[in-house]
């Protein structure tokens, strides 16, 4: 009859050193079984199945409100996971919520694309229709005097233009850009925005650039809304006379012109309804009015799509 059998497991490593032979433990006589070296089975580990990738944001909308006309402007809500906005090729400003100011020249087209870039890469696109304007436009059967300007004044005007590009450069840290505005004088409006003269032959003027407020001669105004002072002459300029520049943040600023007086200097914080200068007749102006102009970058807006009701 055969000897029971023992199997006894080795590690293969151990396998590798008896060479699969039964070692005797000792020279005592070996007991009466049959002792068979069998390899242990080798468990491999089995990886754990793939996690599943996040799903994507969920795209949601931008949002807005405000005047979407020429010389008009909005206020905004980029789309959720946002990193980046424009409208058309300008690149927007977003604050920590997301939120964002953009506007339409007074030229504007009759659309305009917002376009958001999301964390993942993917775009949200939305077309806005711009409404035109009737421009106050004067015909007059008269030759437009010949353009140019002689070499003085040139020579003046140059480090006048670098300075107001330069304030309008700024870039301040103001959130007057999110208050309503408010009219910063009351009085006769004798000039408005985008108005233009046609000379004999169709040869067009250039357009007004602001909103002209006969106050008074003197008379003090107030800031329309928050913002940084960014230009505040100590002489006048040859067009503009006595200049004032604030900064409402995420791109927008307000000129004032003609001044007689300015009640504030370069770097002041001003808070809306605060009294910022005195209107006059400096410059080129051919009375004492206030002209208030307002851009956002490139673009000249209609400082009346701003306000309410004069009170």
């Amino acid at each position: 009859m055969r000897p029971p059998v023992r199997i006894v497991w080795l590690a293969p490593a151990a396998l590798a050193v008896a060479g699969c032979q039964v070692v005797p433990a000792s020279d005592a006589p070996p007991p009466p079984e049959e002792v068979i070296a069998v390899a242990a089975p080798v468990i491999q580990p089995v990886p754990p199945p793939p996690s599943a990738p996040p799903p994507p944001i969920p795209l949601t909308p931008f949002t807005y409100a405000g005047e979407l006309t020429q010389g008009g402007w909005i206020r905004g809500q980029a789309p959720t996971g946002t990193v980046a906005a424009r409208l058309g090729e300008q690149a927007l400003v977003l604050d920590e919520q997301g939120r964002f100011f953009a506007a339409f020249d007074r030229d504007a087209g009759n659309q305009a694309v917002l376009i958001a870039t999301l964390a993942d890469g993917r775009q949200v696109t939305e077309t806005l229709a711009v409404s035109p304007r009737d421009w106050q436009i004067e015909r007059v059967n008269v030759a437009r005097s010949p353009g140019g300007s002689s070499a003085a004044f040139m020579e003046r005007r140059r480090p006048e233009l670098a300075r107001i590009n330069a304030a309008r450069e700024v870039n301040a840290q103001s959130q007057g850009w999110t208050q309503q505005f408010i009219w910063p004088v009351t009085g006769r409006i004798s000039g408005r925005f985008g108005s233009q003269r046609i000379y004999r032959g169709g040869e067009a003027g250039a357009y007004h650039s602001g909103l002209d407020i006969a106050g008074g001669n003197g008379t003090t105004y107030v800031a329309p809304a928050d913002g940084v002072v960014t230009l505040a002459t100590d002489q006048p300029f040859s067009l503009e006379g006595y200049l004032l520049i604030i900064d409402h943040g995420h791109g927008l600023n307000s000129a004032f012109l003609h001044n007689s007086a300015l009640l504030v200097r370069e770097g002041d914080v001003v808070r809306q309804g605060q009294p910022i200068a005195r209107i006059g007749s400096t410059g080129r102006s051919t009375g004492p009015h206030l002209h208030w102009g307002i851009k956002w970058r490139d673009a000249r807006l209609d400082p009346l799509l701003f306000l309410g009701p004069m009170p």
